[in-house]
């Protein structure tokens, strides 16, 4: 581009004055001052990029933590809930265990402490004796035996108390800790801000740089409108939206079996074809990108294994699965990675939210199908509306 910039502005040299011609010089400097100033802002994007990978990563690992808080909260309420009808339950019982003891008690008390001596001196049948000394054993048997059950019944009482104030004290300290990670999730957030405004002061100040030189020189006004032409980036415009989300009907079967079944991990607008060459750039697109609000859910496309859940360069908060026989597909540019490696996904599970990290310009995920490492297009193998 800076070669056809100089080529046409020599070839309008030799039609203007000796002052149109100083001018033209000015504006070849400003231009190659320009030219600078744009590299110098690539690599503050780059640096920007760098720091934007430990807040994006924090980001994600205190959302996965808030999730698995909420999910450790709310089976302890589970187990508070069943220790304390178990308490119940026990409290009933042992009422119950004691209104026997004071009935037992009491007519041990009318009967007084002679029974069997009685028995042995009232010159009674000695049959009659003996079968009313069995129904005495009988009545102390079971008279130890609701002791017995008194005594088992009041330790579990006092265990499953024991068991309940354990579980409200960790209940207490998982709220605590899950407010904690909220705090160390706002701080995280505010300082990304704090980065993508350093980034937005920078590109800032390049548009202004632009704009003042676009003002210079009225009588070149025709040749700094074609520098900008040149210069200007084309709107990305949307091939087509995507209005269908993976599900688990398609799993068990080889991926290669798969071509014309699939459905893209996430709605929006599909912005590239693969194959193409990207704006302004010399690279292939490789995959697509799917333009989506920020906070959207990613779904895994068909059941596999995560490989690789990392910040990358270029990508973001990236996230890669394996489908087996050498398939893998990518999901990239994410806000919150909810998977880690070594997982296993069913298809259609959330794996991830929607997001621009790696310091992408719009929200949404950018999606890539590979076997044996090389890219395929994920268009052919969408399932037919």
């Amino acid at each position: 581009m800076k070669l056809a910039l100089i080529l046409l502005l020599s070839l309008l040299a030799g039609q203007v004055s000796a002052s149109q011609q100083e001018e033209l010089e000015n504006l070849r400097r400003r231009i190659a001052d320009m030219q600078s100033e744009i590299a110098k802002t690539s690599e503050s994007k780059t640096e920007a990029a760098d720091a934007l990978r430990n807040s994006e990563r924090a980001i994600s690992d205190s959302n996965r933590k808030l999730t698995e808080l909420a999910e450790q909260q709310h089976r302890a309420n589970d187990r508070l809930h069943a220790l304390q009808t178990q308490q119940q339950q026990l409290e009933i019982s042992l009422t119950r265990q004691k209104g026997l003891l004071e009935k037992l008690l009491y007519q041990q008390y009318l009967g007084g402490k002679h029974e069997y001596l009685k028995l042995m001196l009232d010159n009674q049948d000695p049959n009659k004796i003996a079968r009313d000394l069995q129904y005495f054993q009988y009545i102390a048997r079971n008279r130890a035996a609701w002791l017995e059950n008194l005594r088992r019944d009041l330790n579990a009482l006092k265990g499953v108390s024991e068991e309940v104030r354990t579980q409200s004290e960790t209940l207490e300290k998982l709220r605590t800790e899950q407010a904690t990670q909220k705090e160390k999730l706002t701080q995280d957030q505010r300082e990304r801000q704090q980065v993508l405004g350093q980034v937005s002061k920078q590109l800032s100040q390049q548009r202004r740089e632009i704009t003042r030189l676009q003002h210079d020189e009225n009588n070149l006004a025709s040749l700094v409108a074609k520098i900008a032409e040149m210069l200007a980036k084309p709107k990305t415009k949307s091939l087509f939206r995507n209005n269908n989300i993976p599900d688990n009907r398609i799993d068990g079967k080889p991926f290669e079996q798969l071509q014309g079944k699939l459905a893209l991990p996430v709605k929006g607008e599909i912005t590239n074809k693969f194959g193409t060459t990207r704006p302004d750039s010399t690279v292939i697109w490789k995959g697509i990108f799917v333009r989506s609000a920020s906070g959207q859910t990613v779904k895994a496309i068909a059941a596999g294994r995560v490989v690789f859940a990392d910040w990358m360069r270029g990508f973001g908060n990236l996230l890669i699965v394996d489908h087996g026989n050498a398939y893998m597909s990518l999901y990239g540019n994410n806000e919150t990675l909810y998977k880690q490696v070594g997982d296993e996904l069913r298809g259609g599970d959330t794996i991830a939210t929607v997001g621009n990290s790696g310091g992408n310009a719009d929200s949404g995920l950018y999606f890539e199908l590979r076997h044996e490492s090389r890219p395929l297009d994920p268009l052919k193998w969408l399932a037919k509306k």
